[in-house]
């Protein structure tokens, strides 16, 4: 492609601490190609920390309030900037980023293609029947969002099967890009030093690592039963790193008073930089046992450091981990996470090791951002040529 291809990505927030959607941007702004540009449309405060601090340019037309974040600006900011843009990419479903953004777009002709990010799992109908019963009603709106993209994006084949059929009414076009987690930093720094600044009661002992959100969808509950459980090695930590904004952690935190095991689990909150690559680097494996993952940008991350993972196959990308023997699979309850630690414990030092190699293996094959970028860009330029 010679001509300069310009990208407007929309979505509800651009804070980092909200999950992963996010990082599907970041990634792409840190690996964009020469002949693109990129611009991020988004309802957050444009005075907040994380709008000013953005690595990127981007417009802010908040603040909004609710969950759906309703504002009429972001219609008519799309209206009038639409001729700057050959094309945009709208980040999940639900909030009012999807439905604005599709009345901007169709409004100024402006073409897209939309990104679910794991919105359409049946996890959520079967846990929160309400709620789906809600979320149908509302697909009179939602569905035509995804009716009038040029694709709708699946990071991987497990989470387009699932969302078939989830909601009633309305075709799409989906077609399967990949998704991927930056590669190891290149930080020079003493592992354990930094670590020490943040967890400073791990010491020298061995750990498993949990870094993720801390939400009732990522099985914390379920994964400190198995830890608890479990039968290994008598100094074996687990660190439950990621942000809150529930009270879900205090009660975690008494659940571990109650299993016993309150002295092996430590909590240091969210981990950036230097600090998330250190507990990468010098945690012995990843753990996380999922109700429900659209990709798992954190399990691929543990991949790109070579660190084999320990997950349930409610993560969308377990199977490829599977089949190349990058960790061990079980299903996302006590059981399940009892026994990929005691599969883990079980291994040889020598078993551990090349499970680390076939880690780092599968990350090389299907998650690296160079791969991701391909796809997303093929994806693009399919776009601009949609009627």
């Amino acid at each position: 492609m010679d001509k300069t291809l310009s990208v407007l990505h929309i979505i509800r927030s651009v804070d980092i601490s909200q999950g992963g959607t996010i990082q599907a941007i970041i990634q792409t702004i840190d690996n964009l190609p020469d002949n693109q540009t990129l611009e991020v449309l988004c309802l957050d405060d444009p005075k907040s920390k994380h709008v000013l601090n953005f690595n990127g340019k981007v417009h802010a037309v908040g603040p909004v309030k609710g969950v759906y974040g309703y504002s009429p600006k972001l219609k008519q900011w799309i209206k009038t900037n639409a001729h700057r843009f050959d094309v945009a990419v709208i980040h999940g479903l639900w909030t009012h980023a999807a439905i604005g953004g599709w009345q901007g777009c169709k409004s100024a002709n402006l073409p897209y293609v939309i990104f679910p990010h794991g919105m359409m799992d049946p996890w959520f109908k079967k846990t929160y029947p309400l709620k789906h019963l809600k979320k149908q009603i509302f697909w009179y709106y939602q569905g035509k969002v995804l009716r009038d993209a040029s694709e709708v994006l699946f990071t991987c084949e497990e989470e387009k099967k699932l969302a078939n059929g989830v909601f009633l009414g309305y075709s799409y076009r989906p077609h399967v890009v990949s998704f991927g987690a930056p590669d190891v930093p290149a930080y020079k720094f003493n592992g354990r030093e930094e670590l020490s600044k943040v967890l400073p009661k791990l010491g020298n002992r061995p750990f498993l690592l949990f870094l993720s959100r801390i939400h009732e969808k990522k099985g914390c509950d379920i994964l400190l039963k198995g830890f608890a459980k479990s039968e290994k090695r008598s100094d074996l930590q687990l660190v439950m790193a990621g942000p809150c904004d529930s009270n879900l952690e205090s009660e975690l935190k008494e659940m571990t008073v109650s299993l016993g095991i309150s002295e092996r689990v430590h909590w240091p909150g969210m981990l950036r930089g230097e600090y998330k690559s250190a507990a990468f680097n010098q945690a012995e494996a990843f753990i996380l046992i999922s109700h429900q993952e659209n990709f798992g940008i954190s399990v691929a991350e543990s991949l790109a450091y070579g660190k084999p993972v320990l997950i349930s196959n409610k993560i969308n990308i377990w199977r490829e981990i599977a089949e190349g023997n990058g960790g061990v699979v079980s299903s996302d309850t006590v059981s399940g996470a009892i026994e990929v630690i005691e599969n883990w414990e079980s291994l040889s030092l020598n078993e551990k090791l090349m499970m680390g190699a076939n880690a780092r293996k599968v990350y090389e094959t299907n998650f690296t951002v160079q791969k991701a970028t391909q796809d997303l860009t093929n994806a693009l330029i399919r776009a601009t040529k949609f009627k």
